[in-house]
């Protein structure tokens, strides 16, 4: 048995400015900027969402710019053959999570669960 939930959205910016991709989200949706730890701040910029905790997050990327979801769980691997079972494929392993493309073409990430209130709004999945 094993949980999830939406995580958050991440802006994939295909930008040199990370700095002004954040500056501009972060005045278009009304959140603060959060600066990341280590190497993680060089490619992403967090946003504050005092109002929802979802985690919102500008990165920079290589491919056209677009907007994905992240899924986070306390199963990695259990929510990506729970996915892939609904018609989901794996497309890379990226560090500790997984690039998912959905049936009708999205993609959207599997990421390990860190949102504080995870246990009380994740979904239970046998």
């Amino acid at each position: 048995m094993h949980k999830s939930k939406l995580a958050g959205f991440i802006i994939d910016c295909q930008t040199d400015d990370l700095n002004g991709a954040a500056t501009f989200w972060s005045k278009a949706l009304g959140m603060a900027v959060r600066e990341l730890p280590g190497n993680e701040g060089k490619t992403y910029q967090g946003l504050e969402d005092t109002t929802h905790g979802l985690d919102i997050e500008v990165q920079i990327v290589k491919h056209p710019s677009r907007v994905h979801l992240d899924i986070e769980t306390d199963n990695v691997d259990a929510e990506v053959a729970r996915l892939e079972q609904l018609g989901a494929r794996k497309v890379q392993q990226v560090q500790t999570w997984w690039v998912m493309e959905a049936p009708t073409g999205q993609r959207f990430c599997v990421v390990r669960a860190r949102s504080t209130h995870f246990g009380k709004t994740a979904s239970t999945w046998p």
